[in-house]
């Protein structure tokens, strides 16, 4: 009995440590997403109040609004470049810094700062390095007798150049790789030389299987990064020249706080929040299968 009332009070006192956050999440997280979905039902302007109208903002969104094709093909191709530019170059770095040779912390930590600079800041010095009169890429092409093109106002090169942008911050995917292959025994490496294999081979039959849930980590944390990918044209283009860079979250954004739709931004941000889940459990089968056949 005495053990019994022991056990409730210490299942109390964890509720009672928990309660700060789980007040917290109630407030702040789940209780502004229960009201937005229910502004995506209504015409509302924060001035006045909410009209309920239905289902009259998703039609909208898939009849009428012809923004949302463009936001939605701008933030596709971002996705489908800069998610697997990040995913091979976290990985190469990891792969590159795990040796045990003599200054090798410092390279680690070099590459590993511009993932905790500012991110403001990081896209100012890229806007200046990608100037077209005194940018720094522009100074080094004319070296070599070619000139540069206008990098964020030529609609053939804005998004080439927000893409590389994002692998400003790849120091961040290759401290998690690094840890991974730490905690890769070296003895199924040492196995492996016995038997002859190449450096090549011992990557696709042993490092990669055993990276692959890191991997998957990676993938599916830069998908739903870059499809809420926003700051970046925010500061840099405006999602311009000619809409080249137009992201489907810059859209959200514009339409709630420039044109004061906020039930319709509501109903944009939940169509994105719902296909952003669906693929997360699409990318969690997928790695779950490849997982199972390795």
């Amino acid at each position: 009995m005495k053990q019994h009332s022991l056990s409730q009070i210490e299942r109390i006192q964890g509720w009672l440590f928990c309660l700060p956050w789980i007040i917290g999440f109630l407030l702040f997280t789940v209780g502004p997403m229960v009201y937005s979905l229910f502004l995506s039902f209504t015409d509302y302007d924060m001035f006045n109040k909410a009209q309920w109208i239905g289902l009259a903002n998703y039609q909208k969104i898939f009849s009428r609004d012809i923004l949302v094709p463009v936001g939605v093909r701008t933030t596709v191709l971002f996705t489908l470049f800069s998610v697997p530019l990040n995913l091979i170059g976290g990985l190469a770095l990891g792969l590159l810094l795990n040796h045990k040779i003599k200054g090798i912390s410092t390279f680690r930590t070099v590459f590993y700062i511009p993932a905790v600079v500012p991110y403001v800041a990081c896209l100012l010095m890229w806007q200046l390095v990608y100037n077209q009169n005194f940018g720094l890429l522009n100074a080094i092409l004319a070296k070599f007798g070619v000139t540069g093109p206008n990098w964020l106002g030529d609609p053939k090169w804005a998004l080439s150049s927000l893409v590389i942008i994002s692998f400003w911050g790849v120091g961040r995917d290759m401290l998690i790789y690094l840890g991974g292959l730490q905690g890769i025994p070296t003895e199924y490496y040492e196995a492996a030389d016995i038997d002859g294999a190449s450096r090549w081979r011992k990557i696709m039959n042993i490092t990669l299987p055993l990276l692959l849930p890191i991997i998957a980590y990676t993938s599916i944390l830069g998908i739903i990064t870059s499809l809420q990918a926003y700051n970046t044209a925010y500061i840099l283009t405006a999602g311009g020249p000619a809409n080249s860079t137009y992201f489907y979250m810059l859209h959200v954004f514009f339409k709630a706080f420039e044109d004061y739709q906020m039930g319709y931004s509501s109903a944009l941000s939940w169509l994105l929040f719902i296909v952003t889940l669906g693929l997360t459990f699409l990318a969690f089968a997928l790695f779950r299968r490849k997982s199972n056949e390795a």
